[in-house]
Parts: structure tokens; sequence; C-alpha cells
């Protein structure tokens, strides 16, 4: 039978867009299979904030930022903490990513349209020592138009290869098995699921209405992770993070399902670093929900006061923005799975920002006088005033003992007591009108605020939380939000896949998060943040391009 395509490529989200593009250029034919609609092309890049992990870049250089490959080497692998024998190809993922990021990645998007908001973001800040987890300097590019504005240039590629014949789409297939002949991977069988136009992201059908078989000579998966199976997630929870949390939200839609990742593996695939997975800690249930469990992450500056379930300040360095896992580990250490935030109206104003495309129409939709806004209007951004008002975790008062009162009603675990918090975040504001502290944190505002972009949209001026004219008083619960999946399928930089005896499978590629963004690791323990978009970049990239140089 003659094959249907050159190459299958599983997942239509931006890392099997990649690939698709790639080998559509090397004038090889693709067929491109999603067991979702058309409407979610893009996948779960096309919800996020954008963000690419760049080193020394214009935008960097043009604030006064220095940064170089070495230094951001440091960083990762400082971050990454690889220390398992499986670690090698991630390790060398890790290492050839850095040299991308520093090299080539800005200028192979910039010819493709795509562009940068001038101020980069600093995450993930760590505060331990030099060669521990964390960001040296600010890496956190804003893609010009968010999510959309990163899918973007990849979907126009994919239009133009779809016209000249080269590419063709195949929605609502969900593919149920690999097809293996002879020991070579050359294709995908499943279900065709009946028509469903649901708006982007919400839960389709799963109403079977055939089936299908497709042939190639080589299969890309490209399927993505585990974040919207909460019984995977919790199956795969690392027991050094605690046992996994009872209660959980979702920053990912409900068909992030993981399914292609365990039929890969019946089919001899070898997964590695299951148990490593990145959750944040700073979700909050969405007032305005698109998939079931819908969540979103609060990106925090530094001054607002974290309080555990019990009313313990977070200790150092485990301040908003410096360190996920650290925070989550904490976190689940005291027995519960959330967390406080007690901040000011000045704070929010100024440090609040939430994750996603939906949650900044100013950069979302490229407009510069409304992003301009972010630096002068006298209240926080809309979508996060929206959450203030209308959100089931955000809690608003004018003094601190109705607050305390506010929020043991909303755990209904009535664990805080006034008197305890008042103590502690008075101890806090007496720091404020010093210049020398000792509190870790008011260090790090001062540090946040030596950084351009930080004092200009990012960081609020130092001021006491019980100052009445930066009122009122916010508090915010917290939730385990879940997203990334840092482990995957063992590939080689040209993502070829690993069999279980440890010997590449002929035709079987991966790439994204399926491959846990490349290597099957190339994170390791944690991330720099920027990276999982650059990661579906790179691992498209180089999976795409092997798999239509291996074709004939």
């Amino acid at each position: 039978m003659a094959d249907d395509a050159d190459v299958i490529v599983v997942g239509g989200g931006l890392a099997g867009l990649v690939a698709a593009t790639e080998i559509a250029d090397a004038g090889k034919r693709v067929l491109v299979v999603d067991q979702e609609g058309e409407q979610n092309l893009g996948g779960q890049a096309f919800w996020s904030l954008g963000g690419l992990f760049l080193v020394d870049s214009p935008e960097q250089r043009r604030l006064g930022i220095h940064d170089s490959y070495e230094l951001a080497l440091q960083d990762w692998m400082g971050s990454a903490g690889f220390d398992r024998d499986e670690d090698l190809w991630p390790r060398r993922w890790a290492e050839a990513y850095v040299a991308f990021a520093t090299a080539e990645k800005r200028g192979w998007l910039r010819a493709m349209g795509h562009r940068i908001f001038p101020v980069v973001g600093w995450a993930e800040r760590g505060g331990h020592d030099a060669m521990s987890h964390g960001n040296s300097v600010p890496r956190f590019h804003v893609t010009w138009g968010t999510g959309p504005g990163i899918v973007e240039p990849f979907e126009r590629r994919a239009r133009d290869a779809e016209a000249s014949g080269l590419l063709s789409f195949r929605f609502r297939r969900r593919v149920d098995a690999l097809t293996v002949t002879g020991g070579q991977v050359d294709g995908v069988s499943g279900s065709i699921l009946a028509p469903d136009d649901v708006a982007r992201g919400q839960s389709s059908s799963r109403q079977v209405a055939g089936d299908f078989t497709l042939h190639a000579q080589a299969v890309v998966v490209a399927s993505g992770g585990i974040g919207g199976n909460h019984d995977l997630v919790r199956q795969n929870w690392p027991k050094r993070l605690g046992h996994a949390p009872r209660s959980m939200i979702s920053g990912v839609p409900e068909h992030v399902d993981g399914r292609m990742i365990g039929i890969c593996e019946a089919a001899g695939a070898r997964l590695i670093n299951r148990d490593r997975m990145w959750h944040y800690v700073e979700g909050v249930r969405n007032w305005s929900p698109i998939w079931p469990r819908h969540g979103i992450r609060i990106l925090p500056g530094p001054s607002s006061l974290w309080f555990d379930a019990r009313g313990a300040r977070l200790p150092s360095p485990l301040f908003p923005g410096s360190d996920t896992l650290g925070q989550l580990h904490y976190i689940m250490q005291t027995g519960y799975d959330y967390s406080w935030f007690v901040l000011t109206q000045s704070i929010i104003r100024r440090e609040f920002a939430l994750s996603g495309s939906e949650q900044n129409p100013d950069l979302t939709g490229k407009s510069f006088l409304m992003t301009a806004r972010r630096a002068t209007n006298k209240g926080a951004p809309a979508p996060v005033e929206a959450f203030k008002r209308h959100g089931a975790d955000f809690i608003v008062r004018t003094n601190l003992a109705d607050l305390v009162a506010a929020m043991n009603v909303l755990s209904g675990d009535h664990l805080l007591q006034l008197e305890a918090l008042k103590a502690q975040i008075e101890a806090r504001d007496r720091e404020i009108a010093n210049a020398f502290v000792k509190d870790t944190q008011v260090m790090n505002i001062h540090n946040a605020r030596r950084y351009i972009g930080d004092r200009l949209i990012r960081t609020a001026k130092p001021h006491r939380i019980l100052d009445p004219a930066h009122g009122p008083l916010i508090a915010v619960k917290l939730n385990i939000l879940t997203r990334k999946t840092l482990g995957g399928f063992e590939t080689d930089l040209d993502g070829r896949v690993f069999g279980q005896d440890g010997k590449i499978m002929p035709g079987l590629y991966a790439a994204g998060e399926a491959a846990g963004f490349g290597g099957g690791g190339m994170h390791g323990y944690r991330s720099l943040e920027g990276t999982f978009l650059g990661g579906c970049l790179f691992s498209g990239r180089n999976a795409g391009r092997a798999a239509a140089a291996a074709v004939a």
C-alpha cells in the first residue's frame, strides 16, 4: 500500500506545527493528526503569555543586562540538578538549547515576523548561591502578541504548505496505536471522532464516528503532556514533593490527557524522568472558566507577603517569583495544598499579572497604548481587577481583622490567628523605613527596583502593608495549578526515540512536552521559565528536519 505521506506528525500544537513546517519546507509530504478540531490548532502555546528564554539579546543589552552563554548555562545546570544515569541526553539537549537561545533562536523567529515586547521579565530569581537554581539576570522575553503571536508564523507556514499540497491536516483523529512493520514505525491507527464545534479549549465530544489507519515512513509524536489528567499527575507525583495534592486546578484543557505517552510506551518507546513535573503554586480559580477546573497563574512581583495555610510566612528564599518547585515542596510539607498572599492595592496595581493570552489583551492585541497604561493606571490591569471583584479566591477588606476572618471562612479550616499574622506583618513593615535591612524579601524588593524594567512596571514602591494610604488590604488563596511534564521520551539530538532496549526505534521521533521538551527532560528538576515554548520550537525543529532528511 502506498504511503499516505512521507511523515505523520501526531499533535497540532506548537511543537507539531514546527516539525510539520520543517518537513514541508524540505519538500516532503506531511500529515498532521490531532484528536481536537481545527479551532484548537496551536495547542497550549495559544493560551500562553508567549514568554521566551533568550540569552544576550538586543532587548537585554538595551536595558543594561549583561548576559552570556556561560552564565545562562551555569544557571540552567544549577537549576536542572541532573543526577541520574538517564540524564545523558537531557544534559546534551540542555547544552544545545542554551546555545540555540544564545545564537540562532531570536533571528530565526524574527525572520518569520515574530517580535518581542521591549521590557525583559525576570522570572525564577532563585535566591540561593550562584551555582543553584534561578536566573541570575532577566531573560523572560514576552512575545508581542503573546501566545497567538508565537503560533501565528508557524500556522501561516503550515497554511502555505497546505495550499501547495505538501501538508494536510486530519482533525478529530484520535490515535489509539502506532503501526510497526518489520521493526519500523510506519503509521498510526485510531478512531475518527464526531465533529464538534465547541470553542477553543472547551471539552469536545468523544463520540466515535469511525476508524482510520495512516501510513508513512516516519512518525513524529508531539502530543503534549499530562497536565489535564489529574489521575496521571497523581500517579506520577514525585515522593520528594510530599503527598500529591488532594485538590488541584488545571492550567491546561482537558484534552491534555497523556494518552499518546502510554500508547508509545506500549509500542516500546522508553519514557524517562516521569516523576519530574512543573506545577505552579500561585493558581487561582478562573471566575469565567473555559475548560474544567480552569485555573490561572498569578505572575507576582516581589512584594506580596506569602503565608502557608497555618499563617507562617514562607521562609527565605521562597518569595514570590523565586523558586516554584521549592515553594511547592514547602507547601506540600505543611499538610495542606493551599497558601495565601497578603498584599495591598498599591502592590496589586503594579505587580500582579496573570499568565495567559486571554488575560493580557493589551499584549495579545499588540496595543502599545493599553500596555503603557500598566505603568500609569491607578488600578491594576482590567483582567486583574476583574479577578479581584469576581474571583472566588480574592478577598478585599479595609482592615486586617476583617481580612483574616474572611480568609478563615474561605478556607474553611479556620487555622489563621489574627495576632500571629499581625506580628509578622508589622515586623516586616518596620524594616521598610530603613535603607539597611535584614529581611531578605525586603532586600529582594530593593534589588528588583535597581532593574529599570521592574521599577517601571513590575515592582511597587516599598511601603508598609498596614499603611491605609496603600489600601485596601487584599488576600488571595493560592491553589496548586497543574501545568507541565518535564520528563518524556528519551531522544537523541535529532529527536529519534530510544526503545526500552536502549536502541533507536526506527521511524519514531518525539518533540515538545512528550519528549520532556527534548531528550526526555532537558529541564532536569526545575525550569528557568520562558523555556517551554522554546523547547517546543527547538525540539520540533530538530525532529522535523531529521525526519525529513531520513525519508526517501
